[in-house]
């Protein structure tokens, strides 16, 4: 069957760049092809549930223009359609005269960026999170937070309702050149189409290789840990409590998120995950580790931040230390006020010599765009991104921001 246009992947990307194709050209038929039984099952929902501002990433990028334009949409769409969220604001604590330093510069970069920032003394600090010790912090007023699984549900209502299909239980098996077309074989009835968009997030990687690409780089899967704190403790965190972020990794540190529900989150750690769906230590596949330790790009890595992996990891292992990592912004809290919550697994690019991707990462080929690299801030940014990705696939192939260019 043709179509004209098949997204591969059924994340929050995915959903946007069906609903903005179908946006764009009326009447069209589109397709989303989700390999597991319900859209967005993994780094769309299994997240703080964060909207993002735009402060942390460098001015000029992907993640800095789409994060921006992508909070304005979210958060008009989500009006429109009823998805709960709320702007409460976002702390981001100081604990060391470093991390002073680090601050002010992160300040400099939200003002570039257009966010808007404040610094506050330790007095000002209590103001917002009474519970909070630090040297200082920054207090960025325009962070939330937002049901995204509420938000898929409606991409996908949204779609159907403009004509397109979304189908579960479709994994993609194979990609083969048909003239002009794209014919795409797997768990449902071949489909055709000149424009196919790859957004599948954990295997993006792999599945850009079934159309003939050599991806730079490859997906290394990293499990992010949370506790939730009980009740009782909810008053500990009043909205988001954030650590300074080490510049260096695209990871943000431990730290303290009151959802739309009222639940308090804590967390996540980062941990490289034994296989691309490992939510727990005891998920694990051999072919998925051997690719990970089989990629120099992950040797590498490991050798040159093998201290901080170290740590994370035993973070991870024992209670106490993922407690100590909290105390430093909250000393309030102990082990007790801790219960166990759920995990995600960050689709993390990592290149051949070593680096982690910074940026949001996109290749295009004839008839066919890769979406490589789409972790957080990718909820708070996918209605942007979506669009973003519609203006390259129709024509439009210089693209609304300059970071990572297309390869």
């Amino acid at each position: 069957m043709k179509k004209d246009c098949i997204i591969v992947g059924g994340g929050l990307v995915g959903l946007s760049t069906a609903y903005h194709f179908l946006l764009a050209r009326p009447g069209s038929s589109v397709c989303v092809l989700e390999k597991d039984s319900r859209v967005a099952n993994h780094q769309s929902t299994r997240n703080s549930g964060v909207i993002h501002t735009g402060v942390y990433y460098k001015p000029g990028s992907y993640k800095a223009q789409l994060c921006i334009k992508g909070r304005l949409a979210l958060l008009e769409f989500a009006a429109l359609h009823n998805i709960p969220h709320s702007i409460c604001g976002k702390l981001i604590v100081a604990t060391t005269p470093a991390e002073m330093d680090q601050l002010t510069a992160l300040h400099a970069r939200g003002q570039t960026n257009h966010v808007r920032v404040q610094l506050l003394s330790p007095d000002q600090m209590k103001e917002k999170e009474p519970f909070v010790t630090g040297l200082g912090a920054m207090w960025v007023p325009d962070a939330g937070v937002i049901d995204f699984r509420g938000l898929a549900e409606a991409l996908v209502e949204q779609i159907r309702l403009l004509g397109g299909e979304v189908l579960t239980g479709a994994q993609v098996l194979s990609a083969s050149r048909a003239g002009e077309e794209w014919r795409l074989s797997g768990t449902f009835s071949d489909l055709t189409s000149s424009s196919v968009v790859n957004c599948a997030g954990l295997y993006s990687d792999r599945i850009a290789r079934l159309f003939g690409e050599r991806p730079h780089g490859r997906i290394v899967p990293f499990r992010g840990e949370y506790y939730v704190l009980k009740e009782s403790a909810r008053k500990l965190c009043s909205a988001l409590i954030y650590p300074v972020p080490d510049q260096r990794f695209p990871f943000l540190g431990v730290h303290f998120t009151r959802r739309f529900d009222g639940s308090v989150e804590c967390g996540p750690n980062a941990v490289p995950a034994f296989t691309r769906e490992g939510y727990s230590w005891g998920k694990f596949n051999f072919a998925d580790l051997s690719d990970m330790l089989g990629f120099s790009g992950f040797r590498r890595l490991a050798r040159r931040h093998w201290r901080m992996g170290a740590a994370e990891m035993y973070r991870s292992l024992f209670k106490s230390a993922f407690v100590k990592a909290l105390q430093k912004l909250v000393p309030a809290v102990t082990g007790d006020d801790l219960a166990p919550g759920d995990a995600g697994v960050r689709a993390q690019l990592v290149q051949p010599v070593g680096e982690l991707e910074q940026d949001f990462a996109f290749s295009e080929s004839p008839g066919a765009l890769h979406v490589l690299n789409a972790p957080s801030p990718a909820a708070t940014s996918c209605l942007a991104i979506g669009e973003e990705i519609i203006r390259r696939i129709l024509g439009d192939g210089r693209g609304s921001a300059t970071g990572i260019a297309s390869r």
